[in-house]
């Protein structure tokens, strides 16, 4: 059995393969509009066969979708007097002091939000019935409005799920139904209809999307990357798009905390620069998940990796702005066609074109040298900013790198800085394509001392989908005071999410005997809007401890007011597929292929082959390290050692 781990990108699609106690990694161009012919093509360049091979996709279907507002017609269903509560949300605006601010189309048109007299109270108890004609009325309506999918999001229908099926059951079979008490039994009406919401926009999308790949793949064991970090077997995840959201960015979370440890460095400054986008988080042993994630405009409530993202990436591109000043991103020249450099008809100037043009990027060395640079096409579009600007193309490339670095710092600064977190006591790990290129010197801006390329990190979220779990992130709403439940009554209500969880694991193959259960609940102090996630440890009086000492610790105080229970959290995980790194063997020095000439440094400068360099192998920057899917520039002032296991660990000199 050969064991595939692919992440879609805007840009790339990544392959990691574990065949025989051996990683092989590879790299195709996406094709984003059928991401599955990326999969296809390169499972067909690395010789497999689907018959003998198990799959763990991270994929941006979902992601994709949203983010560009291509979802399928769908239809609001909610109580009487709740139509335009996706509009309303939470009244909060972008810009605090704009006082005229642009007005925002509706999520869903208001033609499409459809009522019903039925309602619940806050424990479920019935006050207005569902009626049987109303259920005849809506299917009727749905059936006029020609919609694909349907999200019903009723009050309270995490305290009595009983009205949402009824309504499943009474609609037409062809339609994508997503109820909110199977999507996210929680309190917080707004959060909870967009997430269902966002999962039937999106559903038939990333449904029909894994069909046409098991189709293309027959007899291939499939499974998806969560947002949670955790997988999930491809059939049960059409019916769950919206944790997937952040299927791609979870898989390299999880794959940094795992070099890292096996590294050991525990904490770290995560730094994933692809093509497209950068995605930033703070690690200190697992990766933290929130409940307060965004994709775009909207707020995801499922569980997701803690993350920041931003539109920063090789492929983000220069331009200027009314005042002629030079701006990077967010636009992305994606795949199709890329950067200007690629020869695939892109005239606009990428950070690729700046990396390239400054010597940092080898046009024959890219893609491990399949895919050459075309030096000539980046040097022409940078050229016509340069007229603009009347400086040199070169002047031109150092401004978009310094731009895309800050955006970067900046996104960092949002993870540690802004929590109060001091970065300097981390060690930042840079993967993605492009990751390597800009390590040093977001280093240095930080103040960081220490920094990881890890191995195969151009491909490191792939090589996260061999290492995750399969798993599941539940959660149920309980709100009752702390002083009105025992230990016993926890611990059962726990059980329950418990066995929910592990039902699906055994569905997927698995045993209960290899999984593990993590249980915890989201409390507050009586009267609070937000929680605190505490772990549950078996004792009431020792999690209103646990809390107070959190609440003393994230906000400088403790109340004297009652601790309320809100949510019952519970992660079921299996264990994980593989470990993948092996330590190097001993061999002698690498010594320089070439030396090229980088803008900035008056030698030229030495290349290595990645794959050359022996364990505990020295240089100083300024260099240039070369591998099949990315390429690191060593800064000068910065010192890269290879440790025992192929990571690159780079350290500042003064």
């Amino acid at each position: 059995m050969d064991f595939l781990g692919v992440d879609t990108g805007g840009t790339f699609t990544d392959f990691v393969l574990w065949r025989d106690g051996q990683l092989r990694v590879h790299k195709v161009l996406s094709t984003p509009t059928a991401p599955e012919q990326a999969i296809l093509q390169g499972i067909r360049e690395l010789g497999l066969s689907p018959t003998s091979l198990k799959l763990v996709h991270g994929s941006t279907v979902a992601t994709n979708a949203v983010l560009e507002g291509k979802g399928v017609r769908t239809a609001f269903v909610t109580n009487r007097g709740f139509a335009d509560l996706l509009t309303i949300g939470r009244q909060n605006r972008e810009a605090l002091y704009d006082l005229q601010p642009p007005p925002r189309p509706a999520p869903v048109p208001p033609e499409l939000c459809l009522e019903l007299d039925v309602r619940r109270d806050a424990r479920g108890g019935l006050l207005a019935p569902l009626e049987t004609a109303d259920l005849s009325a809506l299917a009727a309506a749905l059936c006029a409005l020609q919609v694909e999918a349907v999200a019903v999001s009723l009050m309270f229908s995490y305290g009595d799920d009983s009205d949402e099926r009824a309504i499943a059951a009474a609609l037409p079979g062809d339609l994508f139904v997503s109820l909110s008490s199977e999507v996210l039994p929680q309190i917080g009406e707004y959060e909870r209809a967009m997430a269902t919401w966002l999962n039937a926009w999106v559903g038939p999308l990333v449904k029909g999307y894994l069909a046409r790949l098991r189709e293309g793949l027959p007899g291939t064991a499939l499974s998806v990357m969560q947002s949670s970090g955790d997988t999930v077997a491809a059939d049960q995840a059409g019916d769950q798009a919206v944790r997937m959201l952040l299927s791609g960015p979870a898989g390299g979370l999880v794959a940094a905390r795992f070099v890292g440890e096996t590294a050991g460095s525990r904490r770290l400054l995560s730094f994933d620069m692809g093509g497209t986008s950068t995605d930033v988080a703070l690690l200190e042993g697992a990766p933290t998940l929130t409940s307060e994630g965004r994709i775009g405009p909207y707020p995801v409530a499922v569980p997701m990796v803690d993350m920041h993202t931003i539109g920063a990436g090789g492929g983000s591109i220069a331009w200027l702005d009314d005042g002629d000043m030079l701006q990077v991103g967010p636009q992305s020249a994606g795949a199709d066609p890329g950067p200007a450099c690629y020869g695939r008809g892109g005239e606009r100037a990428t950070v690729t074109d700046a990396n390239l043009l400054l010597g940092r990027l080898r046009a024959d060395a890219f893609l491990g040298g399949d895919m050459a640079l075309d030096r000539g096409a980046a040097e022409t579009a940078l050229a016509r900013l340069a007229g603009r600007m009347a400086t040199t193309a070169e002047a031109v490339a150092q401004g978009i790198v310094a731009i895309a670095n800050e955006h970067m710092a900046r996104a960092l600064r949002a993870v540690s800085i802004q929590r109060g977190i001091d970065p300097r006591g981390f060690t930042l790990v840079s993967f993605g394509g492009a990751g390597g290129l800009h390590v040093c010197e977001l280093a240095q801006v930080l103040g960081l001392r220490e920094a990881l390329v890890p191995v195969h990190g151009g491909v490191l979220s792939a090589l996260g989908m061999l290492v995750a779990r399969p798993g599941r992130q539940l959660l149920r709403t309980w709100q009752v005071l702390l002083d009105a439940i025992d230990a016993g009554q926890v611990a059962s209500a726990l059980a329950r999410l418990a066995d929910e969880g592990l039902d699906a694991l055994r569905r997927e193959g698995l045993q209960e005997a290899q999984c593990e259960t993590v249980p915890s609940l989201d409390l507050r102090y009586q009267g609070q809007a937000y929680t605190l996630n505490i772990a549950w440890r078996g004792d009431i009086e020792q999690l209103r401890a646990d809390f107070h000492q959190a609440h003393q610790a994230r906000y400088g105080h403790r109340l004297g007011l009652p601790v309320e229970l809100v949510n019952l959290r519970m992660a079921v995980s299996g264990p994980a597929a593989h470990s993948t790194l092996s330590r190097r063997k001993p061999g002698p020095p690498a010594v320089p292929f070439d030396r090229v000439t980088v803008v900035g440094c008056e030698a030229g400068v030495p290349c290595y082959r990645r794959d050359e360099l022996a364990v505990g192998q020295s240089f100083a920057g300024p260099a240039v390290i070369t591998e099949q899917v990315a390429t690191t520039w060593l800064a000068p002032g910065w010192q890269g050692v290879l440790d025992d296991w192929g990571n690159l660990r780079l350290s500042a000199l003064s």
